[in-house]
């Protein structure tokens, strides 16, 4: 089964916010993110995927994704690079 590392944007007090995460269905999570079942950090927003990354195992997924929550420089390039489309 595949794994997801994804990061989802929103707007929230005229500030674009980000969040990471990974899961094996990234349809469903971003469905729950949006009705306000995902992250407590999440609810009450609409996010929009802006990065995601395919991984074969949870693990290899998993250290990705604490790789990416921890590096904010990436974060922030990631979220520049997608306002700019």
């Amino acid at each position: 089964m595949p794994y997801f590392v994804y990061m989802i944007l929103a707007k929230h007090k005229n500030k674009n916010i980000s969040y990471v995460g990974y899961t094996g269905n990234l349809e469903k999570r971003l469905t729950l993110h949006n009705n306000s079942k995902g992250a407590k950090f999440t609810k009450g927003k609409i996010w929009k995927v802006i990065y995601k990354k395919k991984y074969l195992t949870k693990s290899c997924a998993m250290k990705d994704e604490y790789k990416l929550k921890k590096d904010y420089k990436l974060r922030k390039n990631i979220k520049i690079n997608f306002l700019k489309k």
